[in-house]
Order: structure tokens, then sequence, then C-alpha cells
């Protein structure tokens, strides 16, 4: 049986501080295939690579109230980062 290969898309929805590489509300990146896309910073996205796997493979959260939907920080609690991730169901 072969495993299902969602597309997800990451935003980013709170930004608080200064973001050392310059994240701002709104921003947007489509993630396929698990590449890292350009301009995401690489401690955010060691943060929140495992959850994009997990929705791109088609499991869910048992804490989320949208079983497409969940939202992650970054490390930096300082300055944090907020990304959605939304699985797209195309």
């Amino acid at each position: 049986m072969a495993v299902p290969s969602y597309k997800v898309r990451v935003s980013v929805i709170s930004q608080k501080g200064e973001c050392h590489l310059g994240h701002k509300v709104g921003e947007r990146w489509l993630i396929e295939g698990g590449k890292t896309p350009g301009g995401v910073c690489g401690a955010a996205w060691n943060a929140i690579y495992p959850y994009i796997r997990v929705l791109a493979a088609g499991g869910e959260f048992s804490w989320a109230k949208d079983k497409d939907v969940a939202s992650f920080a970054c490390p930096d609690a300082v300055n944090p980062v907020v990304f959605e991730l939304r699985r797209l169901r195309e």
C-alpha cells in the first residue's frame, strides 16, 4: 500500500520581536517532496519539518481542531515566529 503524499503550505502567522532572518507575517511556501524552501531559517525548518512530514504523509495531531492544520513556533523564544502548516487536499 502506497503512503499518501500531500503538499503542505507553510505560512508565517505571527512574529514577535525581531526575526534575525526577517520573516514576516504573510510569507508562504509550498512544500512538495520534503525539500527545504529557499529563504526559510534553518533553525525554524528543523523545528517544523517533522510536523510537515506528518501532514504530508496523511497523519494527524490529536490536539488540532482541524486535522489538516497545525501551528508551530521556531525555537527563538525571544523573537518567536509562528508557522501554520496546512495540508492541501487537491
